[in-house]
């Protein structure tokens, strides 16, 4: 049996899943929709629905999911991600590490504004930077590895590092890159109405929760990348909702499910190619059994892997919308193995031999955390893990609860939808010890070496070889037990959709104006 420590260091936080974004999820969703307007948009604009509001526009606060489609439009980030998933350059014009990879050195544009007119400079960036460090939020773990933020001079910053941290460039193109305004980040009126430093501003005519209304700076430094002068974003929960209101040109982007493309289609929409965004993941989160002794048993972790007909889930329950898998790695990416896909057959029977062999031949309870996100999976988990002998018991908590849910170690099973990045945010998000999603703090010897090796180095492709390693192990030790990769269709017209699933982040950008 693998040897398996627990830690307990300050919780670290991260955001809730880009997957939330994913047709998949929106189909699965019971809630109902938002305010829809009678008006049709135009080409010069872009009106589009999401799944659920943004939680806060507190820079610590901002979620990676689908509430970036707003903020991301409020606030710039120092770097960002292209639709074919490459770093760029943005409010940071430039970027070097030091030869020991311990200080990244950031060059910034001159002459960019705040909304209330005040500079974007190097101090409103370590600000940011160092608040988002200190205050417990979904962002605070992606700077973990940070030690200290400089600002030698207007357009310079210098990040000094505790350790290398070969994630942190695609941490600072996302929510943990922002640039908030130091005069208002502490205000109560920052989580609603920001100052921003991004090409948009929140318009008056918004309605918090349902309607988010925004207008282009005429001052943004990067005007042209943003062809819509108005962007409407509509929190329509209901999947049918959100098909009406394509169907009658309330909006002119929205998810498309495989019910209803074929129809959407015929009415002139263009639905772009499924893409994975997400994946549908169970945390076998308590490793070392401190919570739930049955958990450290590397044999009961791995009769729970065997007790999902993941093929059957992917066709029926999310519609076909998704592809079996039990890993957590994009599959787009180069650390994904389709030779791992065949370790967990759908074996109800030789699950309950191992947890026989393991001292448990009938079974045990366990409590599970039910997310606004995972009702929909909810009796397919119960009945499938109560069909091996585990018996399920959910409580209910509210979204504003998620992140102290998860981190509270009251819950040794969690089922999260968790949005997919980059090989590095992927790897030390579930396996590394200050990673959100292992609240337990879990360590083994042989994972935490290959997580060394492969955090450390600054180029992804020559850390692909070390994150293989440590999916593998991850894999056949059974520390999670994933059960579908879910995509994302857009049905657009008027407008494009620029992405191919390279980059899994909600921006806007990934929109265009139609020829």
């Amino acid at each position: 049996m693998t040897r398996i420590r627990s830690t307990n260091p300050q919780p670290r936080f991260r955001a809730l899943p880009a997957a939330i974004t994913a047709a998949a999820l929106l189909t699965l969703t019971a809630c109902g929709g938002g305010t829809e307007s009678s008006s049709s948009p135009s080409a010069k604009s872009l009106s589009l629905a999401i799944g659920s509001a943004p939680n806060s526009f507190d820079p610590p606060q901002l979620n990676d999911g689908q509430a970036s489609y707003v903020w991301s439009s409020l606030y710039d980030t120092l770097l960002y991600t292209d639709n074919k998933g490459q770093l760029k350059p943005n409010a940071a014009e430039s970027w070097k590490y030091s030869a020991d990879g311990l200080t990244l050195t950031l060059k910034l544009r001159a002459g960019m504004k705040f909304t209330s007119g005040a500079a974007v400079d190097a101090a409103a960036v370590k600000a940011t930077l160092e608040r988002t460090m200190t205050t417990p939020g979904s962002q605070q773990g992606l700077l973990a590895a940070v030690k200290s933020v400089e600002a030698p001079d207007a357009t310079t910053v210098a990040v000094h590092l505790k350790k290398r941290d070969g994630s942190l460039l695609t941490s600072l193109s996302m929510a943990a890159g922002v640039i908030g305004d130091p005069a208002t980040m502490t205000k109560k009126s920052t989580a609603l109405d920001p100052v921003g430093s991004g090409p948009y501003v929140l318009d008056k005519s918004s309605v918090t929760g349902t309607t988010y209304v925004l207008k282009r700076r005429s001052d943004y430094w990067n005007a042209k990348a943003y062809p819509f002068k108005t962007v409407t974003v509509k929190v329509i929960q209901d999947p049918t909702a959100a098909a009406n209101a394509l169907q009658a040109g309330q909006i002119n982007a929205g998810p498309a499910s495989a019910e209803n493309s074929a129809k959407l289609k015929g009415m002139g929409y263009k639905i772009s190619p499924l893409n994975p965004t997400a994946v549908a993941n169970l945390i076998l989160a308590d490793r070392a059994g401190s919570v739930l002794k049955p958990l450290g048993d590397t044999r009961v972790r791995q009769a729970i892997n065997m007790a999902f007909d993941r093929a059957k889930i992917s066709k029926q329950l999310l519609k076909g919308a998704a592809t079996p898998t039990s890993q957590v790695f994009n599959p787009k990416g180069s650390v994904y193995d389709a030779a791992l896909e065949k370790t967990y057959p759908f074996d109800p029977k030789a699950a309950k031999k191992l947890l026989a062999e393991a001292g448990y031949p009938k079974g045990f309870s366990v409590p599970m955390p039910g997310f606004v996100y995972t009702k929909a999976f909810e009796p397919t988990v119960t009945q499938a893990l109560e069909d091996i002998g585990i018996k399920v018991k959910w409580t209910p908590v509210p979204a504003q609860n998620n992140f102290s849910a998860i981190s509270s170690k009251k819950y040794p099973l969690i089922l999260f939808l968790d949005g997919l990045s980059t090989s590095a945010r992927e790897a030390g998000n579930n396996f590394a010890p200050d990673g959100y999603l292992n609240p337990f703090r879990s360590t083994d010897p042989k994972l935490t070496k290959l997580l060394d090796k492969a955090r450390g180095e600054l180029d992804p492709a020559k850390a692909v070889a070390s994150y293989q390693k440590v999916n593998e192990f991850a894999v056949k030790d059974a520390w999670n037990s994933p059960i579908a990769f879910l995509g994302n269709s857009w049905a657009t017209k008027g407008v494009t959709y620029l992405g191919d699933g390279s980059n899994t982040f909600s921006t806007i950008r990934a929109f265009g104006v139609s020829d």
